[in-house]
């Protein structure tokens, strides 16, 4: 099944002392580059964390951010003793100071261990940062396979147009033929007295081999199987695709370099123009 390499997840966890929630965004990317941003309270956490990612995500860039929010009601803790300690060193220190200015509250909360934050429960968040990223995980995976599906949808569209190209060419193919050797026939009556038989030979086995496209056409629908095989897959394709698709532009620009005419070079530049909408698409797959 196609992964798309874009898509975003959200979900939020609800404690006792506040909200967990986690921000995750992803966008394509030649490898898996994951960035995560955490407090500096859970920062140990980060090597696990990735470890975790790479089960899920195989290529992509993907930012991870967490966010902890203390409820309202949570309150704080004043340590007024600390606090005394802090206005008598700040008095003692004014005594030194012709016209001293005034010690503000609010400069004394802002002091080091004044102000204290009610005492966390921290395995419980350790453990609820693990377990709500996972869900997170598991909501990106299903968003980045809703948009896959649209992906392998559109993918699977070109490579019938394509298909269907191919058939064209075959189908004209003869009348084409035809219509050369008619042409080079007419040609070769009006310069029967003027010809060197042996160049006439060489120039009749060029035509022909410039003129013979089936193995190109057999490599086009060959090519084409094999990117229905992989679009049918569940294992990470972008990489083969793509590689899939730089052998089908060779094909096309070898069927344009042979054309006969009009009934192949249109078909030719057709094919070109899908495989380049193809490749837009495929560059959003894992």
């Amino acid at each position: 099944m196609p992964l798309s390499m874009t898509a975003f997840a959200t979900t939020t966890a609800q404690l006792d002392w506040g909200v967990v929630t986690w921000e995750l965004r992803s966008v394509n990317h030649r490898f898996l580059e994951p960035h995560l941003r955490l407090p500096e309270t859970l920062k140990e956490l980060e090597i696990p964390l990735r470890k975790q990612l790479k089960q899920f995500v195989q290529r992509g860039k993907v930012d991870c951010v967490l966010c902890l929010e203390p409820a309202r009601h949570t309150g704080f803790s004043t340590n007024m003793e600390l606090a005394r300690r802090y206005i008598d060193a700040g008095q003692t220190v004014a005594q030194l100071i012709a016209d001293p200015a005034p010690i503000s509250p609010l400069d004394i909360l802002r002091w080091p261990g004044v102000l204290q934050e009610p005492e966390l429960n921290r395995e419980q968040l350790r453990q609820t940062v693990v377990d709500l990223f996972d869900k997170t995980l598991r909501e990106l995976v299903e968003c980045r396979k809703r948009e896959g599906v649209k992906l392998g949808e559109i993918l699977q569209c070109r490579v019938d147009e394509i298909g269907a190209q191919v058939a064209l060419v075959r189908h004209v193919l003869p009348d084409l033929l035809t219509a050369q050797r008619h042409k080079l026939q007419t040609r070769l009556a009006e310069l029967s007295g003027e010809l060197d038989h042996n160049r006439l030979e060489q120039e009749m086995v060029y035509l022909a081999q410039r003129s013979d496209v089936a193995e190109e056409l057999d490599r086009l629908d060959t090519h084409l199987t094999e990117i229905r095989r992989v679009l049918g897959g569940e294992e990470p394709m972008g990489r083969r695709l793509d590689f899939l698709l730089q052998e089908l532009n060779r094909e096309a620009n070898t069927l344009a370099a042979k054309s006969l005419g009009a009934g192949t070079t249109q078909p030719a530049v057709e094919i070109k123009v899908l495989i380049e909408q193809m490749r837009e698409q495929i560059q959003n797959l894992e």
